[in-house]
């Protein structure tokens, strides 16, 4: 009797909960933002719950869980930047959920909506970046309808951004996520050897040559293959740099003092938004698989040098390549003959102006002082 009692006790108590749960709007809890969070807490009671996923018009999957540990360590992070800085169309008092919510966006991929986010929140707080990325050949490729071209999130993350450029490599590792064919190339080079292999700051990496925000490169025409000498020589004429290793920093004055060098130059002044038929550093070196220049397989050992002259000089010989000093300044031990003849005429040529100058100069003064002893005598008779 009395456990039948208490079943009846127990059931009314049930039955007038969920009359007072239909009167007075009583709902169970469950998990979501509390009503009083305010700031990431209240995004992250949701979007800190693993597992989160929806599905976008396109079908795609989009994962919406956000790692707190994560994006504490990241660098919006640890300067306490807000989830609504970047998501400023979020209410979180009437947060749209499903189809209602890339409804309001206007997105259908997870494309779109990346792009939508970067042209949204990343000019907020960096407009000069931005900007930058305009007039890059990324940003130029995006406004053409390249939506494959790269924008903030495709290099820097999302909710996991790091410092740029921490270690030095890591701005390379970026690129290949786009540029797998041309990593791997420089990953075998000299310069791609020594900074992801030895971790050696010294050497470029994509970003030196080819820059940060307002990335150049061969799409831009003539004028990045053109002024593509001025990039080597940040390096190669920095004379404390080289001295670390051994090499000659006279590489870029030896280029641009002779034919090809002096051509371009030329080049660069009356028409620099062409293409000039005249070799730069990287038409000899190579570009992304430059090798070191005792490497068996470089393009200017001298075993190779017939080859890649005759690139330019279809018709050249085998001792075509020997007229060439190589980057060096002539010297008793380097081109002694040339050095000699350079000599020779360096002493000639103000020698013979010299001696041409007192040639004129005495003879002037001859004319000028027998005229005026002329003058002399006529006046004396």
């Amino acid at each position: 009797m009395r456990f039948r009692r208490r079943t009846v006790v127990t059931m009314l108590s049930v039955g007038l909960f969920l009359v007072m749960a239909a009167v007075f709007g009583v709902r169970p809890a469950v998990a979501g933002p509390p009503a009083q969070a305010t700031g990431n807490e209240g995004c992250l009671a949701c979007h800190g719950q693993p597992g989160m996923i929806t599905t976008l018009p396109s079908g795609e999957k989009l994962y919406l869980t956000v790692d707190p540990q994560v994006y504490a360590k990241s660098v919006h992070g640890q300067k306490g930047q807000a989830c609504l800085d970047c998501h400023p169309d979020v209410d979180v008092s009437a947060h749209p959920k499903g189809e209602a919510a890339w409804a309001g966006l206007g997105v259908a991929t997870r494309r779109d909506l990346s792009i939508q986010l970067y042209r949204d929140a990343c000019v907020q707080c960096h407009p000069n970046e931005y900007d930058a990325n305009l007039d890059s050949v990324h940003g130029k490729g995006l406004a053409a309808g390249d939506t494959n071209s790269a924008i903030c999130t495709d290099c820097h993350g999302t909710h996991n951004i790091t410092v740029p450029g921490q270690p030095r490599s890591r701005d390379s590792q970026m690129c290949e996520l786009c540029h797998a064919e041309i990593f791997e190339r420089y990953k075998q080079s000299v310069h791609g050897a020594a900074l992801l292999g030895e971790g050696n700051a010294d050497v470029p990496g994509c970003v030196d040559c080819h820059q940060v925000h307002s990335t150049q490169g061969p799409s831009n025409g003539g004028s990045f293959h053109l002024f593509s000498p001025e990039i080597c020589a940040k390096c190669h004429a920095d004379q404390e740099l080289m001295a670390r290793y051994g090499l000659s920093a006279d590489v870029f004055r030896t280029y641009v003092s002779d034919f090809h060098g002096t051509t371009v130059e030329l080049f660069q002044k009356t028409a620099p938004d062409q293409e000039t038929n005249k070799p730069v550093c990287i038409d000899c070196h190579g570009v992304h698989d430059m090798k070191k220049v005792d490497d068996p397989e470089s393009t200017v050992i001298k075993a190779n040098l017939l080859k890649t002259c005759q690139k330019c000089h279809p018709d050249a010989t085998d001792n075509f390549p020997t007229s060439w000093i190589r980057h060096y300044r002539p010297s008793v031990t380097k081109a002694p003959l040339v050095f000699f003849v350079n000599l020779f005429y360096l002493i000639l040529i103000p020698a013979v102006l010299g001696v041409m100058l007192l040639f004129v100069v005495t003879d002037a003064y001859r004319r000028i002082f027998r005229r005026k002893k002329e003058d002399l005598h006529g006046n004396a008779a």
